[in-house]
């Protein structure tokens, strides 16, 4: 069993409260928070590479571009809000609401693979903000990169990582508040910039690109919102009850697409005029070289700090997931295993790694593929569900309203699986390719996509595991009818 949850744990500095719900007196968290909780997941010059990588690789122009700015944080980001209902719905993280749906011990599967996924994600955050602390150094003392910089470098960010996700919530929504208002005001800056500079005939007269590749594109942008699915719930749990559905994923999706928008149309303008952008090994030099040094290192200190949150918000969920794992330590203490794993896999990223962006983007499909499955099966048990015991989350024995037969749900347990099999077979990357990614869907990039319906349906007409009985003492008044978004 887990550790009894510590009292006004939400009011210190440090969060100190773990897997256990939190109590309806303490959900004092509001909607509006959601916005730069988003923007600050967002803020990362990657966005820029990806963007360019629509114009170099998908042969997109501007206007195809555009959709694709719109459409991906809209698509992923509206299944991050919705998901995100669930944390208001039981106060609890997504992964220890996840046992709930795939019963104590058939959680331990999804958990353990979306865990191992983020020790990815992770160390491709952690390699671009080393990448930019060294072109900082470059820009303005004239330091070049070498193996042991690249260690200091990568231990400065990721022990700054490992500090502010240990420090909890609190710390993370006022450092996302403070970095949306100086992202922004950057972000002006370079825009502004670029309108001066462009070649604006050039971007205008670059000819459209496939519809396939404009799928395509919408896939890989989506690929990282989707990412953060399973965390959403992480970020609403302090949420009151009766805090509106329609508008946590209105603030989820508006507080991606804010950032997502402008960064892929800048990469995209940036690399008609640039087109070896897309692929150098750096991701984050290229704006030294694009951008006077006024503005190329404050924006870059900024995506810095960014890029940290990104990191921390991640590692925040991890140590959530870890916890499930079975792992008895403190929260802020599990974040250091994944802290461990980044400084590791970065290390040879940077220096081993011989191309940044294929790694990346082979990353980041593997990445939507391995969450897809998962969302399905919770998305369709989140509708039909009325509320989460919370007693039976934390209850990891056979008493366990949530245990099942033997632990496991077995029909979420079906579904979840044959949902990956299908995500992998239509998705190719660099390392892997299915025997179906040929086809239609895989050439459009479209895996996680197949992966996500195919949980859905299979979890939606498989017979229903019994529903256990609410929390002893929980009012009528809280329960949610099923199936419900409004609020």
């Amino acid at each position: 069993m887990p550790a009894e949850p510590a009292d006004g744990a939400i009011e210190t500095a440090i969060e100190t409260r773990g897997l256990e719900p939190v109590p309806d007196g303490e959900r004092t968290g509001r909607v509006r928070e959601l916005v730069p909780t988003w923007v600050a997941a967002n803020i990362s010059v990657l966005l820029l590479t990806m963007g360019a990588g629509l114009v170099i690789f998908n042969k997109l122009n501007i206007w195809q571009v555009l959709v694709v700015a719109v459409a991906a944080p809209v698509v992923s980001y509206g299944i991050v809000g919705v998901i995100s209902i669930a944390g208001r719905r039981g106060g609890a993280p997504g992964m220890a609401l996840s046992r709930a749906v795939f019963g104590q011990r058939g959680n331990l599967f999804p958990g353990a693979l979306i865990w191992v996924a983020r020790w990815g994600w992770e160390t491709i955050n952690a390699v671009s903000g080393a990448y930019a602390v060294l072109t900082v150094l470059d820009l303005l003392f004239g330091v070049k990169s070498s193996t042991a910089l690249i260690v200091v470098t990568l231990l400065f960010f990721v022990g700054c990582t490992f500090v502010v996700s240990g420090l909890g919530i609190n710390a993370l929504r006022v450092c996302s508040q403070w970095s949306t208002y100086l992202f922004g005001t950057f972000s002006v800056l370079v825009l502004g910039y670029l309108v001066a500079t462009t070649d604006w005939s050039a971007v205008f007269g670059k000819p459209a690109g496939s519809t396939a590749m404009m799928i395509a594109g919408i896939g890989t942008i989506a690929a990282g919102g989707i990412s953060w699915v399973p965390s959403g719930p992480d970020f609403t749990r302090y949420l009151p009850r009766t805090a509106s559905s329609r508008g946590v994923v209105g603030a989820t999706i508006g507080g991606a697409g804010v950032v997502v928008l402008p960064m892929v149309l800048m990469g995209a303008v940036m690399a008609v005029g640039t087109p070896d952008l897309a692929t150098a090994q750096d991701p984050v030099s290229f704006i030294g070289e694009l951008l006077p040094i006024w503005i190329a290192v404050p924006y870059l200190l900024v995506a810095l700090v960014g890029m940290l949150l990104i990191n921390s918000m991640s590692m925040y969920s991890a140590g959530f997931t870890a916890q499930t794992l079975g792992i008895k330590v403190p929260r802020a203490w599990a974040v250091s295993v994944n802290a461990v794993i980044s400084l590791v896999f970065g290390f040879l990223l940077m220096v081993v790694a011989t191309s940044f962006f294929g790694s990346f983007i082979s990353f980041l499909t593997l990445l939507a593929v391995a969450f897809s499955a998962w969302i399905g099966v919770f998305g369709v048990d989140m509708l039909r569900r009325e509320t989460y015991d919370g007693a039976a989350l934390l209850d990891t024995t056979r008493t366990s309203a949530y245990w099942y037969k033997g632990g496991f749900a077995w029909q979420a347990m079906t579904a979840w699986a044959l949902a990956l099999a299908v995500g992998l077979l239509f998705t190719s990357v660099d390392w892997f390719s299915g025997p179906l990614s040929a086809t239609w869907i895989g050439e459009n990039g479209l895996g996680w996509v197949a992966g996500i319906v195919t949980s859905a349906v299979l979890y939606a007409v498989l017979p229903r595991t019994p529903a256990p009985a609410a929390a002893a003492g929980e009012p009528a008044a809280d329960r949610e009818p099923a199936g419900t978004l409004s609020n």
